[in-house]
């Protein structure tokens, strides 16, 4: 694919070793990097969309699993990109593979982002997929699943359903892991700045983690 190859290229001429290791100390060394660091990937991908003119094209799912086959960070970074500057392309059938990239090499940095933007989006254009797909998320034994049940509203804001947003937290609530009680705490804040009253009473009413509760009464 013509355009992997030039992003690669775009890539590999800013290789910079010295910048890969505390890049990938901050990611507990779950990943190699290239050392590119965001401002100059941000460049580069501007240049790789004007040189390419991919964004007048249809989504292309496979330059996007090819890139998630990559080894180092920046490109699954650049995948995302892409991305979220495709969402108006991306419809429910993109849906499997947004709960592959989420499944596979799966850390913070690209979870959120997909379950905020590309899972949110499609559950805000095809709302059949909720109960088709995400509500089974909500209690999948796969961690990343679950993170990304509970976050894919947090850019709704009015249209955020709390009963469902409630309830999929309730389902986790008893959950022992970090980034689980971390994305309760998260979802909850940022619903927060849209209706404080409706998550204030739903912390003092259940039971929840400690991080939880603190993370999501930062503004209530």
């Amino acid at each position: 694919m013509n355009e992997l190859r030039y992003l690669v290229t775009l890539f590999e001429e800013k290789r910079n070793e010295e910048n890969s290791i505390p890049m990938k100390k901050y990611m507990k060394s779950h990943f190699p990097f290239l050392g590119i660091k965001t401002p100059l990937r941000r460049d580069l991908m501007r240049k790789f969309y004007t040189e390419t003119s991919i964004l007048k094209d249809e989504f292309k799912p496979t330059l996007v699993e090819l890139l998630w086959e990559m080894d180092e960070r920046e490109y699954q970074y650049a995948a995302l990109d892409y991305i979220n500057k495709s969402l108006k392309k991306v419809n429910s059938t993109h849906l499997l593979l947004m709960k592959k990239l989420i499944m596979t090499k799966s850390w913070w940095d690209t979870v959120d982002t997909l379950a905020a933007h590309p899972v949110g989006q499609i559950a805000k254009d095809y709302p059949e997929i909720i109960e088709e797909s995400i509500e089974g998320w909500a209690t999948s034994d796969h961690l990343w699943l679950r993170r990304t049940a509970i976050l894919y509203q947090l850019r709704f804001k009015v249209e955020t359903d709390d009963a469902r947003l409630y309830r999929f937290i309730l389902l986790n609530a008893d959950s022992k892991e970090f980034f689980i009680q971390k994305a309760i705490g998260w979802a909850l804040r940022e619903y927060s700045k849209t209706n404080p009253t409706s998550v204030r009473e739903f912390i003092a009413n259940n039971p929840l983690a400690k991080l939880s509760i603190r993370e999501g009464s930062k503004y209530v």
